[in-house]
């Protein structure tokens, strides 16, 4: 493992290629990841242990030097590989467009990835080394009011700007791509679509499960959302679905929220505490990623109604955990669920409420969705999407010589 002073490099060739591959890591150091970060941290750590990896340079740019248990820090359950070295640059605003700009202007890469954010602004654009960026999605144009105006405003140029200047796009879906090419004119020729996967988790023992229920007061079933509590997301929808159950005295299950509150997340969590049901209604915060899949696991349905995703993560996790799910018809969620799904139109609250009835009840329905569940993941691999990746780096850092 190879760690540098601050804004220093050294090569670590031992034998392999002169191709340098420099990744903007920063992301995937956050404390507490949502989907982007987790993508970026899987990314990066699949793309280092793929078998043609030790024939690359690979250069990863981080804000701080990680610590403990951080990734690649000396807790870290896998450490940097000796083929990989770690470029601290020191924190500070604007961190993208000066110091990461500044470092790849002095010692470029022969191509750089930037897989959850954008691309270092630099003018003219011809100076950037030859780049691929990671777009995720273009919420902020279909849910423009789920953002401040200044971040929607940065959001917007940052899209325009990384698809306009990166050699090479790389969309999560077959939705964001396509929506890429019709709102910002990128074209088909430059995506590449790249699917995530999900983490690869044995299912956790039934004491363990018991024991965090215990934890949580979750006495009863319960309907599980994960993500980031935000009016996109559906859940005040969710929680008036669930609340129509209730009053019917149809709910034998209680409905948990987990994850950290976003932008316009007042109202959501009013409308949950308030409700005249809000003892059975669950807000835990944001849940580590130790925790998640014991959380996952014990749940009796998966609800993810969201009226707009990218990819939609959290969908796999609960497949892969032999949690049956139920979400929404549009973007990209029948693209990633498949077959393996109880399908609703995200707008209409009573659909959402059988649909979480049915899941909660009928076994026969249970037993099939799970099954397409663990059929569907096997669509989806970290080390196909890594290998996917590195061949478009490759592609990109040979067309930029």
């Amino acid at each position: 493992m190879g760690q540098l002073a601050t804004g220093a490099y050294e090569s670590a060739n031992n034998g392999a290629s002169d191709m340098v591959i420099g990744i903007d890591a920063s992301r995937a150091l956050r404390a507490q990841r949502t989907g982007t970060e987790r993508y970026a941290l899987e990314i990066i750590q699949h793309l280092l242990a793929l078998p043609q990896a030790e024939q690359r340079q690979w250069r990863l740019y981080v804000d701080h030097a990680p610590s403990g248990d951080e990734p690649w820090g000396s807790g870290a359950e896998k450490a940097l590989p000796s083929h990989a070295e770690l470029c601290v640059l020191p924190a500070q605003s604007m961190w993208t467009h000066r110091a990461l700009a500044t470092e790849i202007l002095k010692r470029p890469p022969s191509v750089l990835f930037v897989p959850s954010h954008v691309l270092p602004f630099v003018q003219p654009a011809r100076r950037l080394p030859p780049a691929v960026v990671t777009i995720h999605d273009l919420g902020y144009y279909y849910f423009p009011a789920a953002h401040l105006w200044q971040q929607r405003l940065y959001v917007d140029w940052g899209t325009r700007w990384s698809a306009s200047a990166a050699s090479a796009v790389i969309a999560v879906s077959q939705a964001t791509a396509t929506d890429l090419q019709r709102i910002t004119g990128t074209p088909a020729g430059k995506i590449h679509v790249v699917y995530e996967a999900a983490n690869a988790k044995p299912l956790p023992a039934a004491e363990s499960i018991a024991a965090y229920r215990k934890e949580w007061g979750l006495a009863r079933p319960y309907a599980l959302y994960v993500g980031t509590l935000q009016p996109r997301k559906n859940l005040a929808r969710l929680i008036s679905a669930y609340e129509e159950l209730c009053q019917r005295g149809q709910a034998q299950f209680d409905l948990v929220l987990a994850g950290m509150a976003g932008w316009l997340s007042q109202e959501i969590v009013a409308q949950a505490q308030q409700s005249a049901y809000a003892a059975y209604i669950h807000l835990p915060g944001y849940v580590a990623d130790r925790e998640m899949s014991t959380l996952m696991a014990g749940a009796r349905l998966f609800a993810f109604p969201s009226l707009y995703e990218g990819f939609g993560l959290p969908i796999l996790e609960a497949q892969s955990l032999g949690v049956p799910v139920m979400t929404a018809k549009g973007s990209s969620l029948p693209e990633v669920a498949g077959d393996a799904a109880l399908y609703v139109d995200p707008t209409d609250v009573e659909a959402i409420a059988q649909a979480m009835l049915r899941l909660s009840q009928d076994e026969s329905l249970r037993q099939e969705m799970i099954a397409a569940g663990y059929r569907n993941v096997q669509r989806f691999s970290w080390m196909k999407a890594a290998a996917e990746t590195l061949a478009v780096l490759e592609e990109a850092a040979a067309e930029g010589r």
